[in-house]
């Protein structure tokens, strides 16, 4: 990968205190008020296991009239905060301007979003607005799947004069409906390890998972993958939360949460490898599964055309030919002949079902 090469960054331990070698950073979607600041940063602090206390200043919505954050007014109570629990502070930035403000008043660490990594020119802007400070960066992923975008922003932060970056997978938005609110695609963050060896690398679970009945359950993943840390929101009233509040947590079920995931760290390897490839398996076959729903409303697209024009839905010469194609392409990739056969044989079977109700239907 060009340009690269040459990056390097500061490991988690040799500036910020970790929790059973983990990284931890909680707080408020939003700064709605003094008091709930307060009141979530000190029952986060009792914790004794969250060194980065996280709190949404400005708050990008995808549409005006929602709650965007109380802004720079709370940037000097967070400072307070800061110098009363020994916390570092973070606040997302999304321009230039948030992110001066932000040096003014003592922020330890910025972040940028995946609204913000997705756009080259607003991380160079946000870049030239830090430069030379040194100001450690947390850098979530964009919101669609692309890896280069990612490593674009990485790179950008890197250039301004700063070696600590902490990338923050948080999902990637996809238009089908599934368990989560953002696809995980593990193996992004993954590959992301790869690209940038050294690069600390930690999840979002409130972000993937949407609804705090599964944070846990996304939490857990995330560690068996052996990510470095957690960022998870966090409000001491979460039902009443102005943004994100089914995806919010209390400090105390934040407590629980971590004691349940991170105590039994130790067990042993086997244990580990096999959760690891668990959580991958059930990652390509959601991967699957969208991509078979796909490609069932292409067949529907076909099947429409073909009532339009009067042609037959069986059509022995294109069966052969995908048939033939397919399984060349399959074996080529190391599938046995007589599972790829049956696949295609069951593919072929619900597309015909397909266009036959479509055309039943337009028939009636």
């Amino acid at each position: 990968m060009s340009g690269t090469a040459q990056l390097s960054f500061v490991p988690l331990d040799a500036w910020l205190p970790l929790y059973h070698n983990f990284l931890v950073v909680a707080g408020p979607c939003s700064v709605e008020n003094r008091e709930q600041l307060e009141t979530t940063a000190k029952g986060l602090a009792q914790l004794k296991m969250v060194p980065v206390l996280r709190a949404g200043v400005w708050k990008p919505r995808s549409r005006p009239g929602h709650f965007e954050g109380i802004g720079a007014a709370a940037l000097p109570w967070l400072q307070e905060i800061k110098n009363e629990t020994g916390q570092q502070v973070a606040v997302e930035v999304a321009q230039p301007g948030h992110a001066e403000l932000c040096l003014k008043h003592d922020i330890d660490i910025l972040w940028l979003g995946a609204r913000t990594s997705v756009n080259p020119f607003m991380v160079a802007e946000i870049a030239e607005a830090i430069k030379g400070t040194g100001i450690a960066v947390m850098i979530k992923n964009p919101v669609s799947p692309d890896l280069q975008l990612w490593i674009g922003a990485i790179e950008r932060i890197c250039k301004a004069g700063t070696n600590k970056i902490i990338a923050v997978h948080r999902g990637f938005h996809g238009y089908h409906k599934s368990r989560y609110r953002n696809i995980p695609l593990w193996n992004l963050p993954l590959t992301l390890k790869k690209e940038l060896p050294g690069i600390p690398v930690i999840c979002d679970p409130s972000h993937i998972a949407g609804n705090r009945k599964w944070v846990e359950e996304v939490a857990e993943k995330a560690i068996a993958l052996n990510m470095d840390g957690l960022m998870i929101e966090s409000h001491y009233k979460p039902d009443q939360a102005l943004t994100d509040p089914l995806q919010q947590i209390t400090p105390e079920e934040l407590h629980g949460l971590l004691n349940n995931l991170l105590a039994p760290r130790q067990k042993e390897e086997p244990d580990r490898m096999l959760e690891k490839i668990r959580t991958l398996i059930d990652d390509k076959d959601h991967e699957l599964l969208e991509l078979l729903a796909e490609r069932m409303r292409l067949v529907e697209e076909v099947g429409i055309i073909k009532n339009e024009i009067k042609t037959s839905i069986l059509q022995p010469d294109r069966k052969n030919e995908i048939a033939a194609d397919r399984k060349e392409k399959g074996i080529s990739l190391g599938l046995k002949p007589g599972f790829v056969d049956k696949l295609l044989t069951l593919l072929h079977q619900e597309s015909v079902l397909i266009q036959q109700r479509l055309q039943k239907n337009t028939n009636k």
